[in-house]
């Protein structure tokens, strides 16, 4: 009797333990970058973001009580590279109050696009980093950061 409670015991206890591995839940995301060239030496640099069905993004303006966190695009400093203006979000935006979260919050799913304008002298390669966090009606998970990358080829 006393080594079936151990069994059961150590059973238990290696659930608990390798529960959280099979619990964690991967990316929803999918980020591809893509320049498109608007003649006299500038650019649009096109972050497309497709998120998998009942997950969502933060608008970059994003409302609520000031905690939830927007994309972000941190572009590397070059001599060749001027940007023009601020990354601009294109996609279909829900305005809606939230459980939980003070006010009304803003937040994009299924596909969105991030454009950043830039005026370049020459071909090089413009880099940087963003951040985003995801989200469903249960949790958002830890925001992430990931390098970006564009050739431009004048």
């Amino acid at each position: 009797m006393m080594m079936k409670w151990r069994s059961v015991l150590l059973l238990l206890l290696v659930f608990l333990t390798t529960s959280p591995v099979f619990a964690q839940i991967q990316d929803p995301t999918v980020w591809t970058y893509e320049v498109k060239n608007k003649g006299n030496h500038q650019y649009e640099l096109i972050f497309h973001l497709t998120i998998n069905k009942e997950w969502h993004i933060w608008s970059m303006m994003p409302g609520g009580d000031g905690f939830l966190i927007p994309p972000s695009y941190k572009f590397d400093k070059n001599a060749n590279v001027q940007l023009v203006g601020g990354v601009t979000e294109y996609g279909t935006k829900v305005t809606t109050e939230m459980e939980g979260i003070d006010g009304n919050v803003t937040y994009l799913s299924g596909s969105v696009d991030y454009v950043q304008i830039v005026n370049v002298k020459g071909a090089c390669k413009i880099t940087g980093k963003h951040e985003y966090q995801v989200c469903n009606d249960n949790t958002c998970l830890p925001p992430k950061t990931i390098p970006f990358s564009f050739e431009i080829k004048e």
